[in-house]
């Protein structure tokens, strides 16, 4: 089933989410996971996160191959060295941000079966993984921006929309 997506102001964006009780399940983590990756591939995008469709749990799916199910990750490690690249949102539609993020991550989290799980990321799949659980955080992409980079990034969605809207 495919799950509607928040307004960027939803309080679930801004709130830290609590861990998910595989003991005592509040939904049904496979049916849960594939309403998200469903819901994620409709909307085009890599990586989605429960909030983002306005359910308060702690997970999220993101592209790789297979598709990776991450319920209570948490970073083990990670190399001081960071890269710069643009990165977007499924929640803040049209808004490429200049982020800086660690290269190389060390991590763990459980699939949707609650077996735990320790993995190690680099280049896209680590920044992928680290927005996604900053979703989990309460952490919007943008507050990790350059305010210049961010105000360019805004300039640019205006002037994308508008020609979105032009060429409707």
């Amino acid at each position: 089933m495919i799950l509607n997506l928040v307004e960027p102001d939803h309080p679930l964006l801004k709130q830290k989410l609590e861990h998910f009780n595989f003991d005592n399940p509040p939904v049904d983590p496979a049916e849960l996971v594939n309403n998200l990756i469903e819901t994620m591939a409709h909307n085009k995008g890599i990586g989605l996160s429960a909030n983002q469709c306005g359910l308060p749990y702690r997970v999220f799916v993101m592209w790789s191959s297979p598709t990776k199910v991450c319920f209570n990750p948490r970073i083990l490690d990670q190399t001081t060295e960071e890269v710069l690249l643009d990165e977007g949102c499924l929640s803040f539609p049209n808004l490429f941000v200049k982020v800086k993020r660690p290269k190389v991550i060390k991590v763990r989290y459980q699939n949707e079966s609650g077996e735990m799980i320790t993995d190690k990321f680099i280049r896209m799949t680590a920044r992928c993984f680290l927005h996604e659980l900053d979703h989990m955080d309460g952490i919007v992409y943008t507050s990790r921006a350059n305010p210049i980079h961010l105000n360019r990034a805004k300039n640019q969605r205006k002037k994308l929309e508008r020609e979105i809207k032009r060429n409707k």
